[in-house]
């Protein structure tokens, strides 16, 4: 055995150049292996944060009967007096805000934007003081200010901002119906323009004082949903649990973030199967190159497998002297390519590649505005050094063998 070891060490320096280019052949779709790993989990991480921040929170508080009807936004099922529960939930250390979303018609006038139009839109009414202790809206404001309680103003997605012409000081018409049925009109100030990292949210976010919006549409105090904050590492059904507990039996439920994200969830793991077939494929290109160059390789020294056999070498001494030499190559290209992947790695988890010419048309189904970037999944790393060094390994057997079914005569004409 240790014969054959050396013997196959002694045929990769020999033949350096073929060695050389195996290894590459398998470094390069170990690298593409790392480097698409990384982008696909940085894209899954940063979806799950920017929804968490810019769409659901960790968990929130509906009235038990607005879950079946939560696409309408109907406000008459709603949270009444949620001050009392907020005080609750923030003396028990929870970061709250509420919040009134309710759908209506967007109108614009000739005077601000040139043109008579209309538009269906979803308002998300806030309290300015308590949302960015859930939300990370006050780090998107790219153009005006933030809004202030009880005044007659309204921030707007930067996206929509542009599909529409908006612009700081421009006033715009919402019509909604109240909660009671009734048809009320409100025209708002533009105050500020976000731009959110999350493409959902900046292609149709509208935001107003919640103050404001219950006086429009006489909500008397009541709220259509409570958001919660919670740690990243914290257990959001225990959570949810506690919080069921603190609020009482009094027809309010508690829904996690991925109750309420159920849908992206779903596109999530479809993506998640769509890019396991990718990285299959990436392995399967790269085993064919590899295949090839082992039997090119094996077929060349066809007549030296001949003189082997002629001095009294067995077919499976000779067959486990190729495994060895073939595990050799997968080494060193493991081993490049895994150096070559963390290199690049580098670059794709601190800077990405900007993909915002494409995602700004075009939904995804990601929760990323332009830039994708990678994260860090070091047993990717190991799992690619193995695979690439069983892959090249198994690869071999199958020319080999074939070059074991010809004569010794054969072999020596060859």
């Amino acid at each position: 055995m240790k014969f054959l070891i050396s013997l196959a060490f002694k045929n990769l320096t020999r033949y350096r150049r073929r060695t050389l280019i195996t290894a590459g052949a398998i470094a390069i779709g170990i690298m593409m292996f790392i480097m698409v790993d990384s982008m696909l989990r940085g894209a899954e991480y940063e979806s799950v944060r920017n929804l968490k921040w810019y769409e659901t929170a960790s968990a929130r508080i509906y009235n038990s009967e607005y879950w079946e009807k939560r696409y309408q936004m109907p406000l008459d099922i709603n949270i009444p007096d949620y001050k009392e529960k907020v005080q609750k939930l923030e003396k028990n250390g929870y970061k709250v805000t509420p919040r009134i979303s309710f759908s209506g018609e967007l109108i614009l006038n000739v005077i601000d934007f040139g043109e008579d139009g209309s538009m269906s839109i979803k308002v998300t009414a806030i309290d300015p003081q308590k949302d960015s202790d859930v939300f990370h809206f006050n780090d998107t404001l790219v153009e005006g200010r933030f809004l202030k309680p009880g005044e007659d103003g309204i921030l707007i997605g930067s996206w929509l901002a542009e599909d529409i012409g908006a612009k700081i000081g421009a006033w715009v018409t919402i019509v909604t119906r109240g909660n009671g049925g009734f048809y009320q009109s409100m025209d708002l100030e533009i105050v500020g323009i976000l731009n959110c990292p999350n493409p959902i949210v900046n292609r149709n976010l509208l935001m107003m004082p919640i103050s404001t919006a219950s006086d429009y549409l006489e909500m008397e105090g009541a709220a259509t949903e409570i958001n919660i904050k919670l740690t990243d590492n914290a257990n959001v059904k225990a959570e949810t649990a506690v919080i069921k507990s603190l609020i009482g039996n009094n027809n309010l439920s508690v829904y996690s973030w991925e109750d309420l994200a159920f849908d992206f969830l779903a596109v999530l793991e479809a993506d998640r199967g769509g890019s396991n077939m990718i990285l299959i494929l990436i392995f399967i290109i790269a085993a064919v190159g590899i295949s090839n160059t082992m039997l090119m390789a094996i077929f060349e020294r066809t007549r030296e497998l001949g003189m082997m056999r002629t001095l009294g070498m067995s077919d499976s001494a000779i067959r486990l002297t190729f495994m060895f030499e073939a595990m050799g190559i997968g080494i060193i290209g493991s081993i490049m390519g895994v150096i070559l992947g963390i290199c690049i790695n580098f670059y794709v988890v601190n800077v990405g590649f900007d993909f915002g010419f494409m995602l700004r048309d075009i939904d995804i189904g990601y929760r990323i505005q332009s830039v994708m970037r990678g994260a860090w999944n070091f047993d990717t790393a190991v799992i690619a050094f193995f695979a690439g060094i069983i892959i090249t390994t198994i690869v071999a057997l199958l020319p080999t063998r074939r070059a074991l079914r010809m004569d010794i005569p054969s072999c020596l004409r060859s």
